[in-house]
């Protein structure tokens, strides 16, 4: 169970570790020795803590009497909450009919008692436990759901199960070998789930123009219109992508630099560009993406001219790339610096002469 938070004075505390049966609190600054000060608990927290404990304790005994699935460890998080049973798989069927019998002895208010017993009390055998800390000396502490469980255990707990308000299941998840993971959520933590749920079905009524039972149909539709878009936008660009190369191809003279840069794109948009315009004689420094932001690019041309060129065009973009056979393509994180890759492709282009 996570450590408690709060105030001594004024003063935070940040983290509260066991040394031995003494609790030593870390705070943000000194205190001073001696003084009288008021310890504030960040009660929100401890009573979270308390719901979530005290649910996995009645989560373990009801799963372990009505299927036999032993706990052999489980997590409070921060979020939700998760117990390990020693089982390969629960059905949907054994996760409802499991939430439907924690829930009834919540409505039942079971008292929740502590009692503390001598080590060498022969009672601590019946206990269900997981043994105790190496260094643990004195008296054994034991929660008692009345007639459900006997656990051995030292965290914070609530007085009655009807202080658990309600217990949701989430599901389960695959453990180690063996073993399943089932997620649970108790108390304020239902509340604040559904909470966040009702929010988040608001928000999508009013983007999808229609009720909560219409919300999966409506996103299914705009996953289908989307995946349409995306297929006639890619078949649009490729026809560009001809366009262009055929209307470098037609004129008269031709440049040996050919420079390209189009915010939307891919790597295909401009490999087909590459392979219309041919990079025997040609060097093409083509360029997709956001202008003063990151993207790809692609050097096509002679191949010992972007083997020489390559790793400094990727360089000067602030990205990396790779090449073969007289192509050197990746991404890039300085797109705004595209001039000074085409001053450098310039330069190459004019130190060539003019029998290149």
């Amino acid at each position: 169970q996570p450590d408690d938070r709060g105030l001594i004075g004024d003063v935070p505390v940040l983290r509260v570790t066991r040394r031995g049966p003494e609790a030593v609190h870390f705070v943000q600054a000194a205190l001073e020795p001696g003084a009288e000060v008021l310890l504030s608990l960040d009660w929100e927290r401890r009573f979270d803590h308390m719901q979530q404990h005290s649910g996995q304790h009645l989560i373990t005994a009801i799963a372990e009497q009505m299927f036999g699935f032993k706990t052999t460890s489980w997590e409070l998080g921060r979020q939700r909450s998760v117990i390990e049973l020693d089982t390969p798989s629960m059905t949907a069927q054994q996760i409802e009919a499991l939430e439907r019998s924690v829930n009834e002895k919540i409505r039942e208010r079971v008292p929740v008692m502590v009692r503390e017993l001598a080590a060498d009390d022969p009672e601590i055998e019946t206990v269900r436990s997981r043994g105790l800390p190496d260094d643990h000396v004195g008296p054994v502490r034991v929660v008692d759901i009345e007639g459900i469980d006997s656990n051995m255990c030292c965290g914070t707990h609530v007085s009655n199960l009807s202080d658990l308000q309600v217990i949701k299941l989430l599901g389960t998840e695959k453990g180690k070998k063996n073993k399943t993971n089932l997620i649970f959520l108790a108390g304020n933590r239902v509340l604040k789930s559904i909470e966040q749920s009702h929010s988040t079905e608001k928000a999508l009524t009013s983007l999808l123009k229609s009720g909560p039972g219409e919300h999966v149909e409506a996103v299914k539709r705009l996953q289908s219109s989307v995946k349409l878009l995306q297929k006639n936008n890619l078949n649009l660009l490729r026809d560009i992508a001809v366009l262009i190369a055929q209307d470098f191809k037609s004129k008269p003279v031709q440049s040996q630099l050919f420079v390209l840069h189009r915010k939307e794109g891919d790597s295909e948009f401009m490999n087909i560009i590459a392979n219309e315009i041919g990079t025997e004689e040609t060097l093409l420094f083509l360029t997709v993406g956001d202008e003063k932001e990151a993207g790809l690019f692609l050097l096509a041309g002679p191949v010992e001219a972007v083997e020489s060129l390559g790793p400094r065009v990727a360089e000067l973009l602030g990205g990396k790339g790779a090449g073969k056979r007289g192509r050197f393509q990746g991404k890039a994180t300085k797109m705004s610096r595209r001039g000074e890759v085409q001053a450098l492709l310039q330069e190459f282009i004019s130190r060539q002469g003019p029998e290149s």
